[in-house]
């Protein structure tokens, strides 16, 4: 009878312990998001204090990039359906025009209406700033490049989906265009938002 206690306990023990060995979320890195004001596909100014507070995902995006911005945006709308599965309420998506005199709120709006977005509440594409704003915003806060090319409407620039937390800052860095790990954001984000 000693025996099989002994064995029921630590059987509890073991489950126990590696059922909270992978219940806390672990960040990759610490960058502060620099201040910032700007303005929503709806028109509404949206700045990181009124993020503050909010677990959110970014990116890096523009109506018309030819190459990677149609396949991000369709993979955050991926993204988005695995943390509506995981019950997640509390998160923003936010995607940043690095083409900003292009992408108005009207343009933006017309963008996101292309894809089968499943809760567009929760997007906010923002514009209103200039190129050269974007550029060193991109660098100085996500460690990415935005580089406008002056001999066409395209511009270079990264295709990570960034995860940051409730104090503004990056914690964690996915790729956005291939292999895109959904799941793993999404848990993510759970874990993010419950601690």
């Amino acid at each position: 009878m000693r025996k099989i206690l002994i064995v029921t306990i630590s059987f509890i023990t073991i489950f126990t312990l590696s059922a909270c060995s992978g219940s806390s979320f672990k960040a990759d890195m610490e960058w502060d998001v620099e201040p910032f004001h700007f303005t929503s596909q709806r028109g509404e100014e949206v700045t990181l204090d009124n993020l503050k507070g909010d677990v959110w995902l970014a990116s890096f995006i523009f109506t018309n990039c030819e190459t990677v911005c149609p396949p991000m945006t369709f993979n955050m709308t991926e993204v988005q359906e695995e943390i509506m599965k995981q019950g997640v309420e509390d998160y923003k998506i936010i995607a940043f025009s690095v083409d900003p005199e292009t992408d108005t709120p009207e343009v933006l709006t017309d963008y996101l209406s292309m894809y089968n977005v499943p809760d567009e509440s929760k997007w906010h594409l923002l514009t209103g700033y200039d190129q050269s704003f974007i550029s060193q915003f991109a660098r100085n806060s996500f460690k990415t490049a935005v580089v406008d090319d002056p001999q066409s409407n395209q511009v270079t620039h990264g295709t990570s989906f960034f995860l940051v937390n409730q104090e503004g800052k990056v914690v964690k860095q996915y790729s956005g265009f291939k292999d895109v790990p959904k799941e793993q954001i999404a848990t993510d984000i759970k874990l993010l938002v419950e601690e």
